[in-house]
């Protein structure tokens, strides 16, 4: 048996993951292996390099800054995030990436994306935390309408949620029977269709497979999410999720708000971690 970490993507929200990967680490729980969508990607990897504190620690300091987020970048390149500042100055210069540390944790780790010409989710096995995981990373968090189509070993790619809306099933797939998932929305939340379908049927014109997954996006997601419970149910996974909405937008630039989204995700994990402690210990008996 494995063990599994599964963290689902949200934007902003993924600031509540971050609270309960820190809170893991604190405590010393590890994994086997780890998958992230999106925002469970791009923050959840600080969990493979052990770097507490990080992504709460940059999205504070840089979530006003018009390099990070901005319309100024979504006009001028195609990105509301920064590609360069997300995933070059803000790793290699303004607040380091472990990569020797992430490239040391024998902890596997996985990354989901769209393939925008099937509508299907790709996944990638991240090695060493350089340029080419970092590529698929951005590809998993490019939303669509906001962000350009990520090229990467011969897929054309955007963000994984679309297709996938976390990596339950497919770490499942590969072995990992004792799964820790986190989501982002509470236990009441139901999905409901774009409101930008239209604006995304039309700027996406040229990937049909990919619009058809767009228009039944909120159907996959509340069948996928139904699905867990049932696994919940089953004793196959624990399930971490907020208590109640939290209280940030997708892009959110107040820092006192990615902060409270933060605390409520410590709280949960510090509230569950004996619970946590024996779900796996399960499976060392």
């Amino acid at each position: 048996m494995k063990t599994g970490l599964v963290m689902e993507g949200g934007a902003m929200r993924g600031m509540f993951t971050c609270g309960v990967i820190d809170v893991l680490m604190e405590y010393g729980i590890e994994f086997d292996g780890a998958g992230g969508i999106s925002a469970g990607a791009v923050f959840g990897c600080n969990f493979k390099s052990r770097q507490i504190g990080r992504p709460i620690r940059y999205n504070k300091r840089f979530c006003r800054d018009k390099r990070y987020c901005s319309l100024r970048s979504l006009l001028l390149t195609g990105d509301l995030y920064g590609v360069d500042f997300c995933y070059r100055q803000l790793p290699d210069e303004l607040d380091l990436f472990d990569r020797k540390a992430f490239r040391e944790n024998p902890m596997e780790f996985f990354v989901g994306a769209t393939d925008v010409t099937t509508g299907r989710a790709v996944y990638h096995l991240c090695t060493d935390g350089g340029e080419r995981d970092m590529l698929w990373m951005r590809a998993s968090a490019s939303m669509p309408l906001v962000s350009r189509i990520v090229e990467v070993d011969g897929y054309l790619l955007l963000d994984g949620g679309i297709a996938d809306p976390t990596p339950y099933f497919y770490m499942k797939e590969n072995g990992y029977d004792r799964i820790l998932t986190i989501l982002t929305q509470p236990d009441d939340y139901v999905k409901e269709k774009s409101k930008a379908f239209p604006l995304i049927r039309f700027a996406l014109r040229k990937y049909p497979a990919l619009v058809e997954a767009m228009a039944c996006r909120h159907q996959r997601y509340n069948d996928h999410i139904a699905k867990i419970r049932q696994e919940e149910k089953a004793g196959n996974t624990i399930v971490l999720r907020p208590p109640v909405p939290l209280p940030v937008s997708r892009t959110e630039k107040d820092p006192e708000k990615l902060e409270a989204a933060y605390q409520i995700g410590k709280k949960e994990a510090e509230s569950k971690i004996e619970n946590i402690r024996q779900f796996f210990q399960k499976q060392e008996i």
